[in-house]
């Protein structure tokens, strides 16, 4: 199953995080199919940057979007 999800980079306690599309039987910072974004929590407010074609693109083609990746794709409408 395909899931779009976050993929966790940055410092310690000081997270930046890659939208990602990945299989979800692939660890979390492992190997993934694209990146189709990006998450700064640390700046404020918050900075989601989302390629919004590509995102619509996926869901259409079946992949599911975490809880948390949801409520970002809804903040960055």
């Amino acid at each position: 199953m395909v899931k779009i999800r976050l993929q966790r980079n940055g410092s310690k306690k000081a997270p930046f995080y890659h939208i990602v599309v990945a299989d979800s039987r692939s660890p979390r910072d492992g190997k993934i199919i694209e990146q189709i974004g990006t998450y700064n929590p640390m700046t404020d407010p918050a900075t989601i940057e989302l390629n919004k074609e590509k995102v619509a693109e996926w869901i259409k083609n079946g992949a599911k979007p975490t809880d948390t990746v949801k409520a970002l794709i809804e903040k960055a409408k």
